[in-house]
């Protein structure tokens, strides 16, 4: 027995479980290439049109440019780009979501922007209705995939914002794409 189940034996069999299980998160979905994404709104800092990107040269094909945002330099990502497929076209409703990611260094974070079609809604979605992130079938890394709810009859994916915005392997993505163009 392990002790998390011995320390709950003064009440309810299973009241952990069930508290973990009706617990609600909300996330900020998002459309992508006809698709509907997601990502936890604790790790959000805001939304803002898409405008007054700078590019800059040598970066991996996924890092769309550079905006400043209130005197901070911020890198955003092209994420279809990063999903393998083509990049994102700006249109009327295209938005770029600012993401607080944490860095290789401990308890250090930096912000990026995804472009992203358009924003749609802060949804609340039960634990319960969150299943694990397929092994196969899934049009983008599994890895990427904290996991898919079902809302209102459709797929919502939920996206690992530390995978997908790994600034680690983004760097590394960089080094090889400047490395291909010396050679």
């Amino acid at each position: 027995m392990n002790a998390l189940v011995q320390a709950d034996r003064k009440g309810p069999p299973n009241q952990v479980a069930t508290q973990a299980a009706g617990e609600e998160k909300q996330y900020l979905t998002f459309m992508l290439g006809g698709e509907m994404f997601s990502i936890s709104i604790l790790s959000i800092k805001e939304i803002i049109w898409y405008a007054n990107l700078t590019e800059v040269p040598m970066m991996p094909a996924c890092i769309r440019g550079v905006i400043n945002l209130r005197g901070s330099v911020v890198p955003v990502m092209d994420l279809s780009n990063r999903f393998g497929k083509p990049s994102t076209p700006v249109i009327k409703s295209t938005c770029i979501v600012i993401i607080e990611v944490p860095t290789a260094v401990e308890g250090e974070h930096q912000n990026m922007g995804v472009v992203v079609d358009s924003v749609q809604a802060v949804l609340e979605i039960p634990t319960s209705e969150i299943e694990p992130a397929p092994s196969f079938g899934a049009k983008i890394r599994s890895d990427f995939i904290e996991g898919i709810a079902k809302v209102n009859g459709k797929f919502v994916i939920l996206l690992n914002v530390n995978r997908v915005l790994s600034t680690e392997e983004i760097g590394q993505m960089g080094q090889m794409a400047n490395a291909a163009e010396m050679s």
